[in-house]
């Protein structure tokens, strides 16, 4: 993640560099929905790297319940080859403090009174709770928060406090906490309260497109299968209706489940109020976000089993990142190039010129283990790369550990 710092002169040197609109695509609108649940794209660098960066903490109810019950049978059905997936084992497994190498992802307590207990329909709890959780020692190095609703979405539209009790806190939170990812998220769809149900949810859509926020959309999710073929009028179950009053058509979920093959093309998982296939898509759209969190531009990364011809300059996010020793850069040249890479510290300046030379076309990799252009160590700290080909320059950020 790229987060803009407050310093004056430190925008200043990002001007003079001539690099400070690539950092600014942190603040570009980011929508996770039923368009980000083909879990085959995301590339096993990118789950890694989400695995190496990300601290997340998601307060949930039920309906919230469906993104880790669908994460947690996730890792059994990759293990297996479920969607044709061929990864290490155990890549998709998450916990609370990440051990064993997995996602650090520590669930809320539900109904209970723990941390980050309820969800977001419960005002102001759910904010002063995330003051509470931000502010213990204990959560430092977490970078991710993300509440989901239940059932009140529409009743917060009802009464006009979808704006003053949701959306503007949570705004309030980014401006208190800039280190942190607030992830906002639309509430699950209601066929039985649809004209309010769809009002809000697309008053908060409205509100992150107009406002650039990070949105997780629970409700498209639920309004495709994943063929993409839309539901206008369905239900949190996954039940459709031909209209409003209308009777009952189906049931897509359930439908789906019915003409393809368990194990293969979808798993068995816990799905409270719906059917499992709704938890898988809600699982494979969560780690979009993770890995779109910790740096996957899916609009250009190349997926490891693509054709090795490059067709585009690209250069992707180091790995690990972050790292305390070595670290990887790749990139792609679709013609014969003059290629710049820079390595700079935070001040702007200058530590190694990792290359400067005309190349042909293809991929490269090139490696840096933390020394500047005297072959000594550098120190710890935050690092960016720069990219200079044609008439491209690209920045990425990286992070040396001691």
């Amino acid at each position: 993640m790229i987060f803009i710092p407050r310093n004056a002169a430190y925008i200043n040197m990002l001007v003079i560099c001539g690099v400070l609109a690539s950092f600014l695509s942190v603040n570009s609108q980011i929508i996770i929905d039923h368009t980000c649940t083909d879990i085959t794209k995301i590339p096993e660098s990118a789950i890694n790297q989400a695995k190496s960066q990300l601290h997340i903490a998601y307060g949930h109810t039920s309906h919230g319940s469906q993104i880790t019950d669908g994460m947690t049978g996730l890792v059994d059905f990759a293990n297996k080859g479920g969607k044709g997936l061929s990864l290490p084992d155990d890549i998709f497994a998450w916990n609370n403090g990440g051990t064993g190498g997995a996602l650090d992802l520590e669930e809320g307590d539900g109904y209970g009174s723990g941390w980050l207990d309820h969800d977001c329909g419960y005002f102001p709890d759910w904010m002063n709770e995330t003051r509470e959780y931000l502010d213990d020692p204990s959560h430092s190095d977490v970078n991710v928060i993300i509440w989901s609703w239940c059932g009140q979405v529409e009743d917060k539209y009802r009464s006009g406090t979808l704006e003053s009790e949701y959306l503007i806190p949570l705004d309030q939170l980014e401006t208190d906490y800039p280190e942190v990812r607030f992830v906002y998220m639309t509430g699950h769809v209601d066929h039985w309260d649809d004209a309010d149900n769809k009002a809000a949810n697309q008053q908060i859509r409205t509100y992150c497109s107009n406002n650039k926020k990070l949105l997780y959309d629970f409700a498209d999710i639920e309004s495709y299968d994943p063929d993409s073929t839309y539901y206008e009028f369905p239900h949190d179950n996954c039940d459709y209706y031909e209209s409003v009053d209308g009777d009952k058509l189906g049931s897509w979920a359930l439908e789906w489940q019915n003409s393809h093959i368990l194990g293969v093309d979808w798993y068995n998982c816990g799905a409270a109020h719906t059917y499992p296939l709704n938890a898988n898509q809600k699982a494979y759209a969560a780690w979009w976000l993770w890995a779109v969190l910790a740096g996957w531009d899916e609009t250009t990364e190349v997926p490891e089993n693509e054709s090795s011809e490059p067709h585009d300059f690209v250069i992707y996010q180091n790995f690990p990142n972050p790292f305390n020793s070595t670290t990887t850069i790749n990139y792609s040249l679709p013609e014969k190039s003059k290629v710049n890479i820079k390595i700079y510290n935070i001040n702007g300046q200058t530590v190694l010129q990792l290359i400067d030379a005309v190349q042909p076309r293809g991929r490269y990799t090139l490696t840096w283990q933390g020394h500047n252009n005297q072959g000594e160590e550098v120190t710890s700290g935050i690092y960016f790369y720069i990219f200079q080909v044609k008439n491209r320059k690209i920045v990425k950020k990286m992070t040396l550990l001691e």
